[in-house]
């Protein structure tokens, strides 16, 4: 019986035919890809002819191709639509995945080919491309142990192969922890401040668990509403610690283990590779290139920011007085009070705002602005199969109508879907003979659902975060490189955030609001004056905000700098680790770390504080567009060619000088921020 795993597809554009696919065929496909590669790898290998930039380094970018489509459909799927029995089939794959990596890099006969082609080739005659893509391939090679002795290199392969099954079980007791939570009320009375629309989405998830009144979950669309507007404030703890504690509850699915055991062997295996620790060995291919540089970076923002998150945390405190609090400020306090703040300085809140956001008009407008800046049209297309009949497929075509991408989104939550939202792709972009292969991206979120006779409406942070996987998803659909391994978004982690962080300038733009933003009751234009305060409240909570995500950042680094095994308390540890920038008490039932999935298992490692560097590029380059002109076309063509098109063809800094003419400066960061120095 054929698997249609490993058959060519016949699907639109050779789109992942996911209705013929079944979890079952996913290890045989793996395990029959794994030998298809290998093969590939011995052609390399077993060439006669002396080592060539063609026959060595592009042939190997090219190898793999269908191991990696049939894997990216695994982990997208488990991350998006999982099962128990798909979980237990990334579990059985991933190490199988890991080991045939270390075989490559550990090949002697490849290693030895490929440091010819750069010790001894002339290499004046390549491209910028092809010297990105050269020392990309060397550094894995050598990240991958390939100098490694016979003792180092086995243990190095019982490590990276360890690592795998634990940043996936990470995350499994991450969703399971999120998906056990209900808060099942019936008292009408406990609902007091909850506005309609969470009401009827609480009624909503009662129904569909067969239980009368509200449920209210986890899931951020039904969390963060209960916590801005509940006015019960021992439900509004309940809430906060059964979130603030997932996997951290002494139980089956506690993390504390595996954040111990993860940071060790990272630390094992950076030690291995002959840095001090893993942040170092980490940063060395990265804009920031050193841990002393980061901490440098976050020092500075951190003085930029301290004071402004005090006076953030006094003025909450004053109002909370005001409204008759008597108690100190809690964590679950602080939505609830920034919300009334937010309301009574500038009589906007989430609620004022969503009627003129339905997900429908949302996605609309994204479509054309990026049809104004970059000269996209997007087509819905009901022939390419999909995962769940809430995925929506687009062909995404240029100026000259040549189909450019295909874009999958998938915008609500599911008990099968991680928290958050991501870009991922089911296909890099490439060229095979100077043809090009076209991306296959997908964008997931977990947006609010449709409520009765109402649509989805945007919450003002899900416009903002629609805009950000935007972004990533115009890197990969833009992208028009060579060499998958060096498309896309596959750039420097602290360089990756910059287009996403980029398309969230848009929100407080009155010039492209007024272009689609009206009441989705009356049909009456989002107010000007409403445009205004929603920019007038751009910095409400700014120094707080900045604050925290520091402490994301210290903590990071403070894992990844290690240099001795971790064997403390993973409290302990993160109360030490964020001690500069926490305003809050200190509670022993809560911890960040055990479900810090971005640090465990979504590849941020040593990288959280990229969010904040490429704040600073973001900033700097939307200022451009701001003083040029919003919709400059040689501005936005200049930002499509330098930045979404060129993946990692170059480095960072100097694609973003070729964007913008020089070093990006602090200097708009700052002023956007309300964090400058008056």
């Amino acid at each position: 019986m054929s698997n249609p795993l490993l058959d060519d597809w016949d699907s639109p554009w050779e789109t992942p035919p996911f209705h013929l696919i079944t979890t079952a065929g996913f290890r045989p496909a793996v395990e029959e890809a794994i030998k298809i590669a290998l093969d590939e790898i011995k052609q390399i290998t077993g060439n006669p002819d002396p080592p060539t930039f063609e026959n060595t380094v592009a042939a190997l970018d090219r190898s793999g191709q269908k191991l990696g489509r049939i894997a990216a459909i695994l982990f997208n799927l488990n991350s998006a639509e999982t099962s128990k029995e798909l979980q237990t089939a990334a579990q059985e794959i991933s190490p199988l995945l890991t080991r045939f990596s270390n075989d490559v890099s550990m090949n002697e006969v490849l290693f030895a080919r490929l440091k010819s082609v750069r010790n001894s080739v002339d290499q004046s005659a390549f491209s910028a491309e092809e010297k990105m893509l050269l020392e990309k391939k060397y550094r894995g090679f050598m990240m991958g142990g390939a100098e490694l002795n016979e003792d180092d290199r086995k243990r190095f392969r019982e490590i990276s192969e360890e690592l795998s099954k634990l940043t996936l079980k990470f995350e499994e007791n991450v969703l399971e922890e999120t998906n056990s939570f209900e808060l099942h009320l019936e008292d009408p009375e406990d609902l007091a401040g909850l506005p309609t629309g969470t009401i009827g989405m609480a009624a909503m998830e009662a129904s569909r668990r067969n239980l009368t009144g509200w449920v209210f979950t986890l899931q951020y669309p039904s969390y963060l509403p209960f916590m801005q507007y509940s006015e019960n404030r021992k439900l509004r703890e309940l809430m906060l610690r059964a979130y603030s504690s997932r996997a951290y509850r002494n139980n089956e699915r506690d993390n504390r283990a595996l954040v111990a055991r993860i940071v060790n062997l990272r630390l094992e295996i950076a030690k291995l590779l002959g840095y001090r620790n893993y942040a170092e060995m980490a940063l060395s291919d990265r804009m920031a290139e050193n841990p002393a540089k980061v901490e440098s970076f976050l020092d500075e923002l951190h003085s930029a920011s301290h004071d402004a998150a005090v006076r953030d945390y006094r003025n909450i405190e004053a109002l909370a007085v005001e409204m008759g609090h008597k108690d100190r400020i809690e964590r679950w306090d602080w939505a609830f009070f920034s919300e009334k703040l937010k309301k009574k300085k500038y009589q906007i809140d989430d609620e004022i705002l969503k009627p003129y956001f339905p997900l429908d008009r949302v996605t609309n407008a994204i479509f054309s602005l990026c049809n104004r800046l970059f000269g996209l049209r997007f087509e819905p297309d009901l022939s390419i199969p999909v995962y769940h009949t809430e995925v929506t497929v687009y062909q995404v075509k240029d100026r000259d109508d040549s189909l450019i991408a295909i874009l999958y989104t998938d915008f609500h939550p599911r008990p099968g879907k991680n928290g958050g939202a991501w870009m991922t792709s089911f296909r890099e972009q490439w060229r095979d003979k100077g043809k090009r292969i076209i991306p296959l991206i997908s964008i997931v979120a977990n947006f609010s659902r449709p409520v009765k006779s109402d649509p989805s409406l945007l919450t003002f942070g899900e416009l903002t975060t629609f805009l950000h996987e935007f972004g990533h998803a115009l890197h990969g659909m833009l992208s028009d490189c060579n060499f998958e391994s060096i498309s896309g978004t596959n750039v420097a982690r602290d360089f990756v955030e910059l287009p996403s962080q980029f398309m969230e300038n848009w929100a407080y733009e009155q010039e492209w609001l007024d272009t689609w933003a009206v009441h989705y009751k009356t049909g009456e234009k989002i107010p000007p004056d409403l445009i205004e305060r929603i920019k007038e409240a751009s910095t409400f909570n700014e120094g707080y905000a900045c604050n925290r995500q520091i402490g994301f950042a210290m903590l990071d680094m403070a894992w990844h700098t290690i240099t001795q095994p971790f064997t403390g308390e993973v409290k302990n540890f993160e109360a030490d680790a964020t001690k500069k920038t926490e305003l809050f008490p200190a509670d022993a039932e809560l911890n960040m770390s055990c479900s810090f999935t971005h640090l465990f298992s979504g590849g941020y490692a040593a990288g959280y504080y990229g969010y904040k560097w490429a704040e600073v590029l973001d900033a700097d380059a939307f200022m451009h567009f701001r003083r040029s002109g919003l919709f400059n076309p040689e501005v936005a063509v200049s930002f499509r060619k330098n930045i979404l098109e060129r993946g990692e063809s170059e480095k960072p800094m100097e694609l973003y000088k070729k964007f913008r003419g020089r070093e990006p400066s602090m200097e708009a960061f700052l002023e956007r921020s309300g964090l400058a120095k008056q």
